[in-house]
């Protein structure tokens, strides 16, 4: 590394890309800080035209300086796209200044614009290390994590309202089944109501329908009861008298019949009271006896 005097206004000191050159005093805006130089290539000589290197700096279409010689501390200054010096070209006398377009503090690094040929050969393909396009790429990689970061949000919202409606639609069909199966349950329910109600009703309805009389008799057995309530039946309610045996002497008299539908009436009254009245017994006399008694 070369040596620096103490009175120069600047060093060489480590960089985001290797080796750069830093102010150590102020530098006041417009004032020159260095000269680039070394050997002058002349480009219609083929010896010259062949070299090739990274510190070539073009003059004009015929004169270029090479600038890698180890006594050129201007090639230590980096390219920046927003720089604190630009180059001052001076084709006639075939120099080159590189002068301050700002004021530089000390320990801020130098650095001018390479220019676009160079940027495209030798920069663009490895990417620029330059604060600002350090501050360009760090900017579009937070809009890019914002980015995915809203996709991913709006993703998961997405997805949560899916989830959503899937859970309502769940709901709704669960409620929709517990509707059905209430509903089941009620139909059964009142079927088996309905079946359990309908007896005791029918039983109700056959009670209170009117029984043919019938009159246990001592003697004639089934027959002779079945016999007496076939004439009455046949008779349509106009049964004769019976008399009464003489261990029924504890019941009430039965009143004179003085016409045949009272006759009749009183023949019914007689046969509630015969069966009501325990231990009464009637004789075996049939229905045209009775008539025969009455009249």
């Amino acid at each position: 590394m070369p040596t620096i005097s103490r009175k120069k206004p600047y060093r060489i000191g480590r960089s985001r890309t290797g080796l750069g050159l830093f102010a150590t005093k102020r530098i006041k805006k417009g004032t020159k800080i260095i000269r680039y130089f070394g050997p002058l290539l002349d480009s219609k000589k083929k010896k010259d035209d062949a070299i090739e290197n990274k510190y070539l700096f073009e003059l004009n279409n015929r004169w270029t300086i090479d600038g890698s010689v180890r006594e050129n501390i201007a090639r230590y200054i980096n390219h920046a796209c927003k720089a604190n010096a630009e180059s001052d070209v001076r084709p006639r006398k075939r120099k080159v200044f590189i002068r301050a377009i700002k004021n530089i503090e000390p320990g801020d690094e130098i650095n001018y614009d390479y220019g676009t040929d160079y940027f495209k050969a030798y920069l663009k393909p490895i990417g620029c290390k330059c604060d600002a396009c350090e501050k360009k790429r760090k900017k579009k990689r937070a809009e890019a994590r914002a980015e995915r970061a809203r996709l991913k949000a709006r993703e998961l919202k997405k997805a949560e309202r899916k989830a959503r409606k899937e859970a309502e639609k769940e709901a709704a069909r669960r409620a929709k089944k517990a509707k059905e199966k209430a509903k089941e349950k009620a139909k059964e329910a009142a079927k088996s109501k309905e079946k359990a109600g309908l007896k005791p009703d029918r039983k109700r309805k056959l009670d209170s329908k009117p029984k043919a009389p019938s009159v246990r008799l001592k003697t004639g057995g089934s027959r002779s009861k079945r016999k007496v309530a076939e004439g009455v039946r046949r008779n349509g309610g106009a049964s004769a008298r019976r008399s009464r045996p003489a261990s029924a002497a504890g019941a009430p008299a039965m009143p004179q019949v003085t016409s045949a539908a009272a006759a009749g009436d009183l023949a019914t009254l007689e046969t509630s009271t015969a069966l009501a009245a325990p231990n009464v017994g009637v004789s075996t006399s049939t229905t045209d006896e009775a008539q025969q008694a009455s009249a």
